[in-house]
């Protein structure tokens, strides 16, 4: 029988046996019918009381964490489970320091495992936007009034990407996809809007420059901000803005600050969550796992400028 949970106490009397664990995450990853991660063959064994397979055809064996992001870790499955329910569920996340408490686990350990989660459900293959679709972007990193004065970096307000992150949105029929850019100019922006969005859309910006010109492939609209103008006709990038909001507060209350080096993948983490904000906490938890045949060894992910 399928175990059912509304909850972290039922998701963890419901997976608190390792065997069950292996067999749901199978279920979950194969659909019942395990396929070997070296050679995709499907005539496997089943051996050692199902803790590992064997592959007919390679003849390597295999368990079923093998190619996940589960791969070669030491943390139980339960324990994982738990991992991956907090970090989808939480509207803001879970810190390394309070995860590594939660589980009992070393704070490196939860670190990891928290950036392995995010890699699990970063979208791989992202929707083509249609209808109409909001764009906006935001900018993440240190306020220079905050900083000490032998730290202050010139020229550094406004949209200046000196001591900050650039980050460009879309959003459509509640939706979002993000991506972390160099820098907000034209050159830049458009490619990802022309790779992204269906010709003949409505794009909804502010009136940033660097969108002048999208009335060539779609409807443009723009909302004047400087004006004061924040809905005009329907239209507006309220949606875009208060996805900003949720994923500010996060970042400041949850986590502080983010590194560049990986706030790519802290906006996978924020997506997921929001795309996801409408379906069951099992449904959402699911999903996750059936995404789970990704990898990210600990040397990849401090490696400078890893993807």
């Amino acid at each position: 029988m399928k175990p059912t949970f509304k909850n972290i106490q039922q998701l963890a009397n419901n997976f608190k046996d390792e065997s069950v664990c292996r067999e749901y995450l199978a279920q979950q990853r194969w659909n019942g019918k395990p396929v070997c991660p070296y050679c995709a063959n499907e005539n496997i064994w089943n051996i050692e009381n199902g803790k590992r397979y064997k592959c007919a055809t390679c003849k390597k064996k295999f368990s079923v964490t093998v190619g996940t992001i589960m791969q070669d870790s030491n943390v139980p499955l339960s324990k994982w489970f738990i991992a991956i329910y907090i970090c989808t569920s939480h509207k803001k996340g879970i810190s390394s320091l309070q995860l590594h408490r939660d589980l009992g686990i070393t704070q490196k350990s939860a670190w990891h495992m928290i950036h392995r989660i995010r890699e699990m459900v970063r979208q791989k293959n992202p929707s083509i936007f249609a209808g109409t679709v909001q764009a906006d972007e935001s900018f993440f990193g240190g306020k220079n009034k905050n900083r000490h004065n032998d730290k202050k970096i010139k020229e550094s307000q406004g949209r200046s990407v000196k001591d900050k992150t650039a980050v460009f949105g879309l959003l459509s029929d509640g939706k979002v996809n993000t991506e972390v850019v160099p820098d907000t100019k034209a050159k830049t922006l458009k490619p990802i809007i022309t790779a992204m969005v269906e010709q003949g859309a409505i794009m909804v910006t502010d009136e940033w420059g660097a969108y002048n010109g999208l009335s060539k492939n779609f409807q443009h609209e723009v909302i004047n901000h400087k004006k004061g103008e924040y809905v005009r006709d329907g239209f507006s990038t309220n949606g875009l803005e208060g996805f900003w909001s949720l994923f500010k507060r996060g970042v400041y209350g949850i986590y502080h600050s983010t590194s560049k080096q990986h706030l790519h993948r802290y906006c996978d983490e924020f997506s997921f969550r929001y795309n996801t904000r409408n379906i069951e906490e099992n449904e959402r938890f699911n999903l996750a796992l059936t995404k789970c045949e990704t990898t990210l060894p600990y040397k990849q992910l401090i490696q400078k400028n890893a993807k």
